[in-house]
């Protein structure tokens, strides 16, 4: 570790702050931000249907993604005005060592998944005549519901671990190795904080699908801007990042 990089030891409070920070963000430029948000989500959707490759590249890319929006909120904190350009602008500041951290989470989500399926997770069967109906399908969870919860707790582990990383390499020209370790070592001694705000962000994003699902018109943003106010709050204070 760098004994001139520092880490701020944040109230667990302050984890909801980063959301209500967040929306302020958005408030001043809805459109933009529901423009890049939009686009984020539409090349994300175009690649998943791509037959193969389209699904590793698409998950490869969202850390590419989440860089531009810290840079897009930096921007704009700076006074600047947002364009559809900046969801691009991640690939402009080391886009490899963005990938690396899509590849890791990737190799991660997969262990994960695979982890469930060796502990018994039922599997939807394959080949002819092997469909099942929903009911019958929720009914082969029955007793195995732990499973489940087991495999969200450790993706939500991994994703807050390296949930820092993008704009520590957007901003500091970090190569993936080091922003991941910085990424870990924030989010533990944040652990209170980064709780409260995955707690915060999940209530929202249930309130936001209740009003026809309008509601993740504003929770998308916040989530994209949260990237950039928590990563402010926990690192520039002492080392201030590089202009985009």
């Amino acid at each position: 570790m760098d004994a001139s990089f520092r880490v701020a030891d944040l109230p667990a409070s302050r984890g909801a702050g980063w959301l209500r920070e967040s929306f302020r963000f958005f408030r001043a430029a809805p459109m933009q931000w529901m423009g890049l948000c939009s686009g984020w989500i539409a090349i994300t959707l175009a690649l998943i249907i791509v037959p193969f490759v389209g699904g590793v590249i698409a998950n490869v890319l969202q850390p590419v993604f989440f860089a531009s929006f810290a840079i897009a909120a930096w921007r704009q904190a700076a006074g600047e005005r947002l364009v559809m350009g900046d969801l691009f602008s991640g690939f402009r500041r080391n886009w490899r060592a963005l990938a690396v951290v899509g590849t890791v989470l990737l190799v991660a989500e997969i262990s994960i998944f695979a982890l469930m399926a060796w502990m018994g997770l039922p599997m939807l069967p394959g080949g002819e005549g092997g469909s099942v109906t929903v009911g019958e399908y929720v009914e082969m969870f029955e007793g195995k519901e732990w499973i489940l919860a087991l495999g969200f707790l450790a993706t939500v582990v991994v994703k807050g671990a390296l949930w820092f990383a993008p704009p520590l390499i957007a901003f500091h020209g970090m190569n993936a190795g080091h922003a991941m370790r910085w990424s870990a070592y924030a989010a533990v001694e944040n652990l209170g904080t980064m709780m409260v705000y995955g707690a915060s962000l999940m209530g929202l994003f249930f309130l936001g699908i209740l009003p026809y699902a309008l509601g993740l018109l504003v929770v998308i943003p916040m989530m994209a801007i949260s990237t950039f106010v928590g990563y402010r709050e926990v690192f520039e204070e002492k080392e201030k990042p590089t202009p985009p």
